[in-house]
């Protein structure tokens, strides 16, 4: 008979995925210290709920008492041709690969459900499912089970899928033997410490996630520091650089799983187009999409931001359209994008919107516009 790891692990790969390796329910002492400084440090930012659920984040056994054992999962999800084609292209929005298609979590559960059920099954066990929105530390967890290491950009590297796996966990009370953890093979590489456009590495495998445009883009809130603007170039929904230029990405192969397949229409789309994006048709737009739990609004400012700096005058009167939104990040955001593109107009635009601003954010953001706008005229 087949012992049960290769039967899991045949079993996992017949329902789509691509990698699966099996760990203790525990995480190491560098982990947990890695954790503790990256949250003393400040670096988490906004998220606030990576310091309020610090204490079962790293362990598993703080989430499940009963858990002996995680099983892996990985599924690839890599690109057919260079993800970052429309980087260069100013007047096109740059979504993250991740986010061009059905949303990951989505597809990643059902196989979990599947898989877990099965097992559940078949050895009499109980087991709890989890994906990266739960307080787990799934990248320590998969280089423990041999499914990769954490690369200098703190993500995931696999020898066999690059920078391009999704992760989920199946916690088990069913004891299982582990696998031997991987090691780290980055090397004196640091290609993806020196590509970050916005420095958000202090060290190599730290990241600061105040200076990443991934959370600034997805997970704040607010409006973005005006000194990270310009370096976020068109870059409206996350940032594939540091994934996409470890070299490691020359052994990975395009996914094999069709509901990752990018969508085209979010593959280089118009600034132009998503700036006319209402509630409605934003939700519409992305439904089934990573994108839409961000909102329209938090959307609206990055595609601003992009606006602001595609050098492209002709798209000035898109943003001046949005001066008036109903939202005031949009709004905020949209002064800067004039401010870049048509500097000339700011006196007359504010003259007729400032008296009558009610958030502190907008007026604040007219001021600097046109303090901006003089000093370029004198210059």
């Amino acid at each position: 008979m087949p012992a049960p790891r290769q039967e899991i692990r045949t079993r996992a790969l017949a329902l789509g995925f691509d990698a699966v390796g099996f760990a203790p329910a525990e995480l190491s002492d560098a982990a947990k210290a890695g954790l503790s400084g990256f949250l003393s440090a400040g670096f988490h930012g906004d998220m606030g709920w990576l310091a309020d659920k610090a204490e079962r984040r790293a362990d598993p056994r703080a989430l499940w008492p009963a858990a002996r054992s995680v099983v892996v999962l990985g599924l690839n999800y890599g690109p057919a041709e260079n993800p970052g084609r429309a980087a260069s292209d100013r007047v096109v929005g740059d979504i993250s690969l991740y986010a061009r298609h059905r949303d990951y979590h989505d597809v990643i559960k059902k196989k979990l459900k599947a898989l877990g059920r099965w097992m559940g099954e078949t050895y009499s066990c109980q087991v709890k499912l989890f994906i990266d929105t739960a307080p787990v530390m799934e990248k320590p967890l998969a280089q423990a089970a041999g499914l990769g290491w954490q690369g200098k950009h703190t993500n995931l590297v696999s020898r066999e899928f690059g920078s391009w796996l999704f992760l989920g966990e199946i916690l088990t009370d069913f004891e299982l033997e582990a696998d031997a953890p991987d090691i780290d093979h980055c090397g004196e590489c640091r290609r993806c410490l020196d590509v970050c456009p916005t420095k958000a590495f202090p060290a190599p495998y730290r990241l600061d996630a105040r200076r990443c445009i991934s959370y600034l883009t997805i997970e704040h809130k607010g409006p973005i520091d005006r000194g990270l603007r310009p370096l976020m170039g068109n870059r409206i929904f996350g940032c594939d650089d540091c994934l996409a230029i470890c070299p490691w990405n020359k052994f990975a192969r395009p996914t094999g799983e069709p509901a990752l397949a990018a969508r085209a229409d979010l593959t280089g789309p118009s600034l132009a187009a998503l700036a006319r994006l209402d509630d409605a048709a934003f939700r519409e737009l992305f439904a089934g999409s990573p994108i839409k739990r961000i909102g329209r609004n938090r959307f609206l400012r990055n595609v601003l931001i992009a606006i602001g700096n595609s050098g492209d005058a002709g798209l000035a009167a898109t943003a001046i359209g949005l001066l008036d939104d109903a939202d005031a990040l949009v709004r905020g955001a949209a002064i800067w994008a004039v401010g870049r593109l048509a500097p000339g107009r700011i006196a007359e635009l504010a003259g007729a919107r400032l008296p009558k601003e009610a958030s502190s954010d907008v007026q604040e953001e007219w001021r600097l516009a046109l303090s901006e706008a003089a000093q370029g005229a004198r210059s």
